[in-house]
């Protein structure tokens, strides 16, 4: 080799070593961020743009497992994505974008299909969950789901990715899909390694300490939104579940102010024992009272963001065209080399 060879390799070596960690997410269009999904999820990925190239997108692909009217749908896409810009995602700090508009996940979601086993998508969780409660709507989508989040990933060369406790099946089974497809093609994919904060990575229903916080509880009382206005919230942290006792300590026998003290940590940026000894002799109705306080004073800015975006229609088209146009040049890097390794033609040089 020469010496401007050796050079030039040690600078390629380089700028690999020094290049930034990738960072990718996607949410569900449910029509509004939870509490849960602003904890577990959300609020990190404000704090990962910095350190980290980040993408995040609206899985509306993924919400087609589940039947909605096509305009409710629509609306519920543009809301996420001006919920998204309002709790901190930053276009100039991250590639923001809707799902569908890169077809590339689609693209390699089909080859990954042909590289996973009818075994392993059949024993996801969620699918078995799902299936249960869309008894009437099994379709193939929901089975898919898993490999399409793995061509999600994939496709990035995605380092991380911030994943909630339940969604640990799905990251474990994108990891084997990309070692089996390495083992055969030569070395195409990242293993991606899943990001799961320490405090919060799982805010459980203000109604049911033991269930998830989720807008599919069938008491609306059981979760709060970004954008639910402050009177609404301080009602159902007044009428959150509590525990017997009279204790404010996190603590396995009391999962209702465990994650009570969760929730109000998250939304200070106290530490739970911090916030146990702030509370220590207090009677649980002052505890709720501040919990709700602190939620509605974390929120409020949120929701003005929220409403200025959303009446803002043009803006949300321009950041979602260049997010989508971006990512649609990652993703294409990515998905020309995995079809020259399965042996598709290609006519490109």
């Amino acid at each position: 080799m020469t010496e401007k060879g050796v050079y030039m390799t040690e600078i390629n070596d380089k700028v690999q070593n020094e290049r930034k960690k990738v960072v990718l997410s996607g949410i569900q269009p449910t029509g509004t961020i939870t509490l849960g999904n602003y904890v577990g999820a959300v609020s990190n990925w404000g704090k990962m743009q910095d350190d980290y190239d980040s993408l995040f997108f609206i899985a509306d692909l993924h919400a087609l497992t589940v039947r909605r009217e096509p305009a409710e749908l629509r609306q519920m896409c543009m809301s996420f994505f001006a919920q998204l810009l309002a709790c901190g995602i930053d276009p100039e700090k991250s590639v923001l974008y809707f799902q569908s508009h890169v077809p590339a996940h689609s693209e390699l979601a089909w080859i990954l299909n042909c590289n996973t086993y009818v075994g392993e998508a059949s024993r996801m969780t969620q699918f078995k969950d799902k299936s249960a409660k869309h008894a009437d709507n099994i379709n193939m989508g929901l089975m898919d789901y898993p490999v399409l989040m793995a061509a999600d990933i994939l496709l990035f060369r995605s380092d991380l990715v911030p994943v909630g406790i339940d969604q640990k099946q799905h990251l474990e089974l994108a990891r084997d899909i990309a070692i089996r497809f390495n083992n055969r093609y030569g070395d195409t994919f990242v293993v991606p390694e899943g990001y799961i904060p320490k405090t919060g990575a799982k805010v459980c229903s203000l109604q049911d300490p033991t269930a998830k916080m989720s807008k599919s509880d069938p008491d609306p009382n059981g979760w709060v939104s970004v954008i639910e206005d402050e009177s609404s919230i301080m009602k159902k942290f007044k009428r959150a579940v509590t525990d017997s006792g009279n204790e404010i300590v996190a603590r396995e026998d009391k999962p209702g102010i465990t994650n009570l003290l969760v929730i109000y940590s998250v939304m200070t940026g106290k530490t739970v024992e911090e916030a146990e000894r702030e509370f220590a002799g207090c009677g649980y109705g002052t505890f709720k009272t501040a919990v709700g306080e602190a939620v509605a004073a974390k929120f409020k800015p949120i929701r003005e963001e929220y409403a200025r975006y959303l009446a803002d229609k043009a803006y949300i088209a321009e950041v979602a065209k260049a997010g989508a146009e971006k990512a649609a040049r990652i993703a294409a890097r990515t998905l020309a080399k995995v079809k020259r390794k399965v042996g598709l033609v290609s006519f490109d040089k």
